[in-house]
């Protein structure tokens, strides 16, 4: 039978965690990149186990929304991380996806600013995500 340390169960949630910030900053990158605004990573690891990390970001009209949604969830394909769900996509107010310790929320700004996500989740750390290291020079 084989025996698992409670050192080997914190070395591999410490190396899920960091894959799945650098996932969470990959996201955000792909966010800016296709325009959203004022778009934030939070560290939620400390604060719920709901999930680790939200990605937020603001788009300006619902193909905006999709165009960033789309490219999220295929670069997330590629880095092997399935989207577990989705809402909103059918709407013009905000498109969620779950990835499990990621969830990605984008918003059109009256729906953003009616969530308030930051400040409901304001014990969470904000990531700089600007400064994020890209994983073996992708």
């Amino acid at each position: 039978m084989k025996t698992i340390t409670t050192d080997s169960r914190k070395a591999r949630r410490d190396t899920a965690s960091q894959q799945a910030l650098r996932l969470a900053c990959r996201c955000a990158k792909v966010a800016d990149e296709y325009r959203g605004a004022d778009t934030v990573v939070l560290n939620l690891t400390s604060v719920t186990r709901i999930a680790d990390f939200f990605v937020i970001t603001t788009a300006t009209s619902r193909r905006q929304m999709h165009a960033i949604a789309d490219e999220i969830n295929r670069m997330m394909k590629q880095a092997e991380s399935k989207r577990i769900g989705t809402e909103g996509y059918d709407g013009d107010t905000w498109v969620l996806q779950d990835y499990g310790d990621i969830v990605v929320h984008v918003f059109n700004p009256e729906t953003r600013t009616l969530y308030d996500l930051e400040h409901l989740w304001a014990d969470a750390e904000k990531v700089d995500w600007q400064s994020a290291p890209e994983e073996d020079g992708e």
